[in-house]
């Protein structure tokens, strides 16, 4: 099994965070739609990592590579799934 690159799980654990910010944020705006708070949470999570890797692609400023954006998302799903622990 190939080792996993230390830059994957830079953005899997900052997408952990992330994650749980969106999820408290979309239940509290839609607090009796929780299906559709944690779809927009899903969403933004999406939207987020793969804006960062494409801004990255478009101005030059650091490497693109999808898999950055996948490790963010699967951080970020980690995140929301422990933030509705809590909700």
């Amino acid at each position: 099994m190939k080792k996993i690159a230390r830059d994957k799980w830079i953005h899997f654990f900052v997408g952990i965070p992330l994650g749980a910010i969106l999820a408290y944020a979309s239940y509290y705006t839609l607090p009796f739609l929780p299906i559709i708070s944690t779809s927009i949470a899903v969403i933004l999570l999406f939207l987020i990592c793969y804006g960062f890797e494409l801004f990255s692609r478009i101005t030059g400023k650091g490497h693109y590579e999808i898999w950055d954006a996948i490790a963010g998302v699967l951080g970020g799903l980690l995140g929301i799934s422990i933030a509705w622990i809590f909700l």
